[in-house]
């Protein structure tokens, strides 16, 4: 526990700190987010904690972060001073995402889209889409599989969700010394966001992405892959129904296009067999943002 009692002037924390004591006292009069204590002759003495703050509140500064956002950061997070960053962050794009779920059930767009207006203002496009809404994503599949929401509240959420994904997408740049990709659903697959969130992933990398959702007959794959010479192809498999016709579709792909790197995820995938999971190891992409990096790392 970091130390309350007042023992650092401004000149040795403006040292320490390595923060213009003018700066500092901008800081406190705007934000009052410490209150150095003074000693009989007015002076203003800093304790442990307040150093830790403006610790915490420099290093968000410095990753980018305008003051205000550090400090509306720092006072929503309801922890101790000596949080490590990462535990933060985590605790805190995670009651993000839970925010914009509950928004979202209840129907309040606008209570969602301020929220996660909140988010991308707080924190990367990457840390967003991937952790707010992937978590988001999660967590709405889980409540339609238990029967805990409706089918009009898991359609709501969707058509939000891939708007608001859709709109992030068709801004980020291309790399054209990238390989072309082609994203698609399993067949008989109907919950797209997961793939939707790995493809923002990709196209944040720089690869140009044709995103083809749901639905799309396999003669029709055909067609696409060899339309833009696609030398990635992903696709995804949320129920357990459809894994097989899944597992059938990478193979018939894979035959008739030798040259076809093809990657593949989603939660039936968590339930392939063994011997399955032998033979489909190279494709597997797994859930995570890591596992997508190292999963691409190994397969161009």
């Amino acid at each position: 526990m970091a130390s309350k009692e007042g023992k650092y002037n401004i000149k040795a924390i403006s040292k320490m700190l390595g923060i213009q004591a003018g700066t500092l006292r901008a800081w406190e009069r705007r934000y009052h987010i410490i209150e150095p204590v003074r000693n009989t002759a007015g002076h203003r003495l800093y304790s442990d904690e307040h150093v830790a703050i403006l610790k915490w509140l420099i290093d968000k500064v410095n990753k980018g972060f305008t003051i205000g956002q550090a400090v509306d950061l720092f006072e929503k997070s309801y922890v101790t001073v000596e949080p490590t960053e990462s535990m933060y962050e985590n605790d805190y794009s995670i009651r993000l995402a839970d925010d914009i779920l509950g928004a979202l059930l209840s129907f309040q767009e606008n209570k969602a889209n301020q929220l996660l207006n909140q988010a991308f203002s707080l924190f990367s496009i990457d840390k967003v889409t991937i952790d707010i809404l992937g978590a988001l994503l999660v967590k709405v599949g889980s409540k339609w599989e238990n029967n805990e929401i409706t089918v009009a509240h898991e359609h709501f959420v969707t058509s939000y969700l891939r708007t608001r994904i859709g709109m992030v997408f068709h801004g980020m740049p291309i790399d054209a010394f990238k390989p072309n990709v082609v994203c698609v659903c399993g067949p008989n697959e109907t919950h797209e966001l997961g793939l939707l969130i790995f493809t923002l992933f990709l196209r944040r990398k720089g690869f140009e992405v044709v995103y083809l959702g749901a639905g799309i007959p396999e003669s029709d794959l055909e067609v696409v892959i060899r339309e833009v010479e696609a030398e990635l192809f992903f696709t995804s498999c949320t129920m357990e129904q459809n894994l097989d016709s899944t597992l059938k579709v990478i193979d018939e792909l894979q035959t008739r296009f030798s040259h076809l790197i093809i990657g593949a995820g989603g939660s039936a995938f968590d339930s392939i067999g063994v011997e399955q999971k032998s033979t489909y190891q190279n494709n597997i992409l797994g859930n995570t943002r890591e596992d997508w990096e190292i999963w691409l790392k190994n397969n161009l």
